[in-house]
């Protein structure tokens, strides 16, 4: 079974869809689209009556209301809906979901709680934003992270982490771990930034492993042809 990303063009990039119930990991350096793409593809599960989580550790739900109120996508009335949760981990519900403050000791508890809640209401998509989540509640961050994400690779949700990595060829545990690995490019070019998109990973799928130009319309992102080709 596959669900679609939600992002124009991007599906076709990886067999049809994202292989479901798998963990993918999304990189790439500022203002690049990482937030915009999580948000399209928790929006299309909601229009597909999928429930989804977005665990933030950047943003209130205010702020990413407002980021998102310029496209035309829907993210404002999909978090008005039952079926999409939004956790500010730094807010009262996200203290609770996340306690107790500070380093763990180890995974368990994170694991445990975030586990418990996505399985106890049915998440199927699930963002998480971004890997710094790890680094602030994960004492020992290497071997706590591996337990964090197998544990999410063991859920039946369909998980979409960012990562702050902003090298295409360097990679962390999370990129080993993950099913799939999407990477967002920004390059200075004609006088003005261009961006891009590429599939690096996607475990039991054709994809198409070339730099694809990616843009911003009313819409949300839009995948386009290969770079360099007319």
């Amino acid at each position: 079974m596959r669900v679609s990303s939600g992002v124009a063009g991007l599906d076709s990039l990886v067999g049809g869809g994202l292989p479901a119930g798998r963990l993918y990991v999304l990189s790439g350096p500022p203002g690049s689209g990482k937030t915009t793409l999580s948000t399209q593809f928790l929006v299309n599960g909601v229009r597909q009556s999928e429930a989804g989580l977005f665990v933030s550790m950047h943003e209130s739900r205010s702020d990413i209301v407002e980021d998102m109120s310029g496209y035309e996508f829907g993210f404002d009335r999909a978090i008005d809906t039952d079926r999409l949760t939004f956790v500010d981990v730094f807010s009262s519900e996200g203290k609770r979901l996340f306690r107790p403050p500070g380093k763990h000791r180890d995974a368990s508890s994170l694991v445990n709680r975030l586990t418990g809640f996505i399985d106890s209401n049915g998440i199927e998509r699930v963002v998480v934003d971004s890997t710094m989540l790890l680094n602030h509640f994960l004492s020992d961050a290497e071997s706590n992270t591996v337990q964090f994400l197998t544990s999410l690779k063991r859920t039946d949700a369909t998980v979409v982490l960012v990562s702050e990595m902003t090298d295409p060829s360097a990679y962390a545990d999370e990129h080993y771990l993950a099913h799939g690995v999407v990477f967002l490019h920004n390059f200075l070019e004609d006088g003005g930034m261009q961006r891009g998109i590429q599939v690096l990973k996607m475990r039991g799928t054709a994809i198409d492993t070339d730099i694809h130009s990616l843009s911003f319309g009313d819409e949300g992102l839009r995948v386009g042809e290969r770079r360099g080709r007319n």
